[in-house]
């Protein structure tokens, strides 16, 4: 062995260490950074379900209104507030009126949006038969407390 081979040997000792280092370095912060992606996939696709369910009840609520055009008609439909009646007629089990049937919506269709979605209202705004209703539905979407996250939608009756 020469002279200059020994050395070379000598001065790149301990070299392969730092670089090992800090590739580990760097394959920490990107395994870091991997696990805050698949959080934010794991939050935004909850936010999504919940806004398909939102979607999904208030096209429920309006198949409930062209069910009960009558109810529609005689206006009990009009101002749905963000409060489930507090009893109603369970009208699966019995025949209803208009009226009954139009609490019994209300009251089904607020359960459900309980059930559904954290925190979750609806309210129904009309005025009566050949007009146009909006339905917004309401839910705290990153659960701190404030039903914050809404879709709405309107359609004509």
């Amino acid at each position: 062995m020469n002279k200059l081979t020994r050395h070379h040997a000598t001065r790149e000792h301990g070299f392969t260490l730092i670089e090992v280092l800090i590739t580990l370095v760097i394959m920490a912060v990107g395994m870091l950074g991997l696990a805050g992606m698949q959080i934010t996939s794991l939050k935004n696709t909850e936010s999504a379900y919940q806004r398909s369910q939102a979607a999904q009840m208030a096209y429920d609520m309006l198949d409930r209104m062209r069910a009960n055009t009558q109810g529609v008609t005689e206006n009990e439909y009009n101002a749905i507030d963000d409060t489930p009646p507090g009893s109603y007629t369970d009208c699966e089990a019995a025949t209803c009126t208009a009226a009954q049937m139009a609490e019994f919506d209300d009251a089904t269709w607020h359960a459900a949006l309980a059930t559904l979605l954290p925190s979750g209202t609806g309210e129904v705004d009309g005025s009566g038969a050949d007009s146009i209703f909006t339905i917004t539905i309401t839910w705290d979407d990153n659960r701190d407390g404030n039903a914050n996250t809404s879709f709405e939608l309107s359609s004509r009756i």
